[in-house]
């Protein structure tokens, strides 16, 4: 039996489990199972050995930063970004890599239109990280807008939301269950050129999507990129080459 598994906190609305266990059961995939590893300290979890019993598994908040210092090697990818949410045990070793930027990259990318030139990304953690590494790539510019920086929430006005044409929410506001809060922008000045992207997926339509809906904005929520980046790190755990 191969073992795999997702590390975070708390993770009772997570859909990770969920996906993998349908992947297995609709591709007949034979004695493999998917573990949840619900913990508040990582040295606790590492000491008890449980993660060296697992083939690999997946990171999400808050430890895909933290996670690092408890890793063998990085791929470039990873190292670069300086967050990991794959992480694959070869010869008892534990490589992390990043998955995310992959399926930002890939979700985002048939949404753009030639107008879509500069994002507001907000929130500055290891999702924020995998996002704006994913923008790069796309030659798009960008700012991060956080309560620590030197460009917080309270500088976004009307020529901010022209010059933006993408707004990002990295964060996990409005997650369930507190489905009705949203990030504090002056969605007033929102219109119809705007793409608006949460990487949030529960609820499927958060409340910073409604209010982008309001005011006929482009939408996407963060399902596919959970789909892709699951995918990506499935392909990595099996040993096979991937491009994006």
């Amino acid at each position: 039996m191969k073992s795999f598994g997702l590390i975070g906190y708390p993770l009772e609305h997570s859909f990770s489990k969920s996906y993998f266990e349908n992947k297995f059961l609709n591709e007949n995939i034979k004695d493999v199972e998917y573990l949840n590893f619900e913990c508040q300290n990582l040295d606790e979890l590492f000491n008890s050995n449980k993660i060296l019993k697992l083939e690999g598994f997946n990171i999400t908040a808050p430890y895909k930063e933290s996670i690092i210092t408890f890793l063998d090697k990085l791929s470039h990818e990873a190292r670069t970004i300086g967050a990991v949410n794959c992480v694959k045990k070869v010869d008892n070793k534990l490589i992390g890599y990043n998955t995310d930027y992959i399926g930002f990259f890939n979700s985002i990318k048939p949404k753009l239109n030639s107008f879509h030139k500069s994002a507001l990304v907000l929130g500055n953690g290891g999702a924020s990280k995998a996002v704006t590494y994913a923008l790069n790539k796309l030659n798009i510019k960008y700012k991060i807008v956080s309560r620590n920086s030197s460009f917080d929430y309270n500088d976004i006005n009307k020529q901010c939301f022209k010059k933006h044409q993408i707004i990002i929410n990295c964060t996990p506001i409005g997650t369930f269950p507190r489905v009705q809060d949203f990030p504090k922008i002056p969605y007033q000045f929102l219109s119809e050129k705007h793409l608006l992207f949460d990487l949030i997926y529960n609820p499927k339509i958060s409340r910073f999507l409604e209010l982008g809906i309001e005011k006929n904005c482009k939408i996407q929520n963060g399902m596919e990129m959970l789909k892709i980046q699951a995918e990506y790190a499935w392909i990595i755990w099996n040993n096979k080459k991937y491009t994006y």
